[in-house]
């Protein structure tokens, strides 16, 4: 991919983040101020938690992938990155609701979503076709 297509997938990966970073926290602050804790509320809660810290999470990501790896990766790969840092606060604040949270449960789900994420870098890997010219 050349840097233009590079640079304009990334411009449309910006664009997508600020859009469900605004849309989720000014829901989340809604929901906080205006509405009663009913079940319902309690899943726009979670979805609208997932969509604001994917958001958020995007810039990030991007600035940890460029400093720590050597290599650029898609904005797909730093859309997954920033989706499991959404279901992880997602999940902690559900842990928290029901009073169940601590600090080896959160650190336990942190664990499990890097190796998870270890495990898919992994498979990208193996599955990369390296083109070399013999010649015969």
């Amino acid at each position: 991919m050349n840097n233009k297509e590079s640079s304009h997938s990334l411009l449309g990966l910006y664009v997508a983040a600020w859009v469900l970073a605004v849309l989720g926290w000014a829901g989340v602050l809604a929901l906080i101020l205006y509405t009663l804790p009913t079940v319902e509320v309690r899943w726009l809660f979670f979805v609208l938690g997932v969509a604001s810290l994917t958001g958020t999470a995007v810039p990030f990501i991007r600035y940890l992938n460029r400093r720590f790896e050597h290599g650029h990766a898609s904005s797909g790969v730093l859309l997954r990155r920033s989706i499991w840092v959404g279901v992880l606060g997602a999940t902690l604040a559900w842990l928290q609701i029901e009073r169940s949270l601590s600090l080896g449960y959160g650190l336990l789900l942190l664990g499990v979503l890097i190796a998870i994420e270890l495990l898919l870098k992994l498979r990208e890997r193996s599955q990369r076709v390296v083109r070399t010219t013999y010649d015969t």
